[in-house]
This record gives structure tokens, sequence and C-alpha cells, in this order.
């Protein structure tokens, strides 16, 4: 016992002495010790870490080869099923992309940005984004009770136009379909000159009454007016009788389907909803000025013309920068109470635009 108290006092006191020498030396046993310790779990975590990686591209890469072996399968066998599963996955592909461009749109708009100052792809994004989502709901819904899948399937196979949205059709699909919807909308361009020729006899004062008659007749007779033929009366436009919230009911319901609205609604509702689709499609129209319509890709350049009234999938690419180059000649010149005239001027240039169609009086 004594022994051993003298021996713990001996290394107390040979401690005291070393004083710095002694806690220096402990630190750096102690420092060594956890270096080493720490670089064997860094270099274990990092072997791990390799491994999980090695691991997720064998996988993956073995998830690609069964995809190809299947989607080679389809291509010999079903062909017709293979066009349908591709154009599914490519349109899922670009629809996802899509939303995440929405997202970051949506987040510039939150910190401040409006949406008449985005630029002009973002705001054509923007737009046919919301027009897609709100018709793929019903559909949605639909597909909600169980089992209901496999019937929205079928609905989906034999009625595509109907109840899938642009990012699942075919490339064939989207020329069908849209020379279906162009011609659903030159139904109603004769209902629309007939209801600018009857509303002109309400005009009080005679020149404009004149000039709008002559408008009406020259594209019933199969003309295509000039830019300056239609801002000559662009007055009447503003105010009664033709203004956006001064048109008559039928004048309405005429022009609705020319942007693809229900006409079936009652008046307040079309006049709401007519304002808000012309507004914004005079905030695109300036958007692309500022960018500049020969900045567009062919594809962008017809459907810009599509959407603002003319089927453009049969005509060259000169044809639909000439049309378009009038059409903002017309926007651009217009103040946002003058709406209703760039809505009636989907008609008056491409009624006739560029075959010259006659018009049976």
């Amino acid at each position: 016992m004594a022994l051993a108290c003298w021996s713990l006092c001996s290394g107390l006191s040979l401690a005291r002495l070393s004083g710095l020498r002694t806690n220096r030396t402990t630190t750096g046993l102690l420092s060594s010790h956890l270096s080493c310790r720490s670089r064997f779990l860094l270099c274990r975590y990092y072997s791990s870490s390799k491994v999980r990686r090695g691991i997720g591209r064998y996988v993956s890469s073995k998830l690609q080869w069964a995809n190809s072996k299947y989607e080679g399968l389809l291509k010999r066998k079903f062909p017709r099923f293979y066009q349908l599963y591709h154009t599914f996955v490519e349109g899922f592909k670009l629809l996802f992309q899509d939303a995440k461009d929405v997202r970051r749109i949506k987040a510039k708009m939150y910190s401040g940005v409006k949406f008449q100052d985005l630029p002009y792809r973002e705001m054509e994004k923007l737009r046919q984004f919301r027009r897609d989502v709100i018709k793929a709901i019903p559909l949605v819904i639909i597909s909600i009770p169980p089992f209901a899948n496999y019937l929205v399937f079928v609905f989906m196979y034999f009625f595509p136009r109907q109840l899938l949205i642009p990012y699942f059709w075919t490339p064939q699909q989207q020329v069908e379909f849209r020379g279906i919807y162009n011609s659903l909308r030159a139904r109603q361009h004769r209902p629309v000159l007939k209801g600018l020729e009857y509303t002109s006899s309400r005009v009080k004062e005679g020149q404009l009454q004149s000039r709008l008659k002559d408008l009406c007749t020259k594209v019933l007779n199969g003309g295509t007016p000039q830019v300056s033929e239609i801002l000559a009366v662009r007055n009447l436009f503003s105010g009664p009788p033709l203004g956006m919230k001064r048109m008559s009911l039928d004048q309405m319901r005429n022009i609705s389907p020319l942007l693809f609205l229900t006409p079936r609604l009652p008046g307040f509702l079309i006049s709401r909803r007519l304002n808000s689709h012309a507004l914004e499609l005079l905030q695109l129209d300036r958007a692309l000025t500022r960018l500049g319509p020969h900045q567009l890709t062919d594809s962008e350049l017809r459907q810009a013309c599509y959407l603002r009234g003319l089927n453009s999938d049969y005509l060259g690419v000169n044809q639909c920068k000439e049309w378009l180059s009038q059409w903002l000649q017309v926007s651009s010149s217009l103040k946002d109470s003058e709406v209703s005239l760039l809505l009636h001027t989907m008609v008056f240039l491409s009624a006739n635009y560029p075959t010259g169609l006659k018009w049976s009086r």
C-alpha cells in the first residue's frame, strides 16, 4: 500500500516538474489517435459511398437494358401500341419539364414580377400550361374510383382529342386535331361578320358606319383587308356598340368559339371571360413585339399564328411571318380598352388568308 502511494506521488511530482511538456505530449498523442480514427472512418464512409454508387449504377443500367428490350419487343410485335406508349413516355417527360419551368416562373412572379412583364416564352408557357391542366382535371376525377383507371385508358384510346392534352398527342394527331379545331372556328366567321353588319346600322356617325360596312363586305366577298382598313374603325370598339362591355350577347356568343370558350354561359360570365382572354392575348402580343417575331422558331411561329386564329399547318414559313406581321401591326396600335377589335381581327385577317375563300351571301 505504501509502495503504491509512493509511486503515485512520484508520478504526480514528475508531472508537475514536466509541466507543459507533459501536456503537449499528451495532447499530441491524443490528437494523433483522433486523426487516425477520423481518417479510418472517412475512408470507411467513402468506400461505402462508392459501393452504393456502384450498385445504383448497376441497377440503373439493368433497368435501362430491360426497358430497351421491352420497347424493342413492342416495336416489333405491337407497332401501334408502341407508338402510343412512346408518345405517353415522351409526353410525361415534357409535362414534368414544363411543370418545373412553370414553378420557376411562379416563383419569379411571387418575388414581384407581374405577368405582363414576363418574357414572351415564359408568358406563353404559363398560359398554355394552365389551360392544359384545367383540361386534364376531369380525367383525373374520373380515374379516382377503384379500378376506374382501366376505363380511363379505354376513353383515352377512343377519345384522345376530347380527353388528352397535347402532350400526349402523336405528331399526326396534333395536325389532325388542330385542323378540326380550326374548322370549328371557321364556322363562326360568317356569324361574326353578319353580326357586325347588323350592328353597323346602329352607328350614328356616317363615315364610321360606311367603313365598317365596307370592311365586312370585303371579307364576306373573299378579300383580306389591309391593316389601315381595320384600324380605321377602331373607335367603334372602345365603347358602344362594339366595346367589350357594350357588345350584344349574341355577338359575344359568336366570338367565344374563336377562343375555344363555351358560349353556353350567362352573359356576364361570357363577357368577363372574353375580356380576360383578350387582354391576355394583347399582353402576349406586346411581349412578342419586345422579343421580335424573327426570334421565333418555325414551330413557335406556327403556334403563334394558330393561337391568333390562322390554320398555319399547311402554310409556308414566309406566309406565317407575313400574316403575323400584319397581326402585330394591328395589335401594337390598340389600347386595353380596344381589345374587342383584336378579337374581331381574328376573323378579318384569317377568314380568307391565303386562299381567298369566297362567301355565299
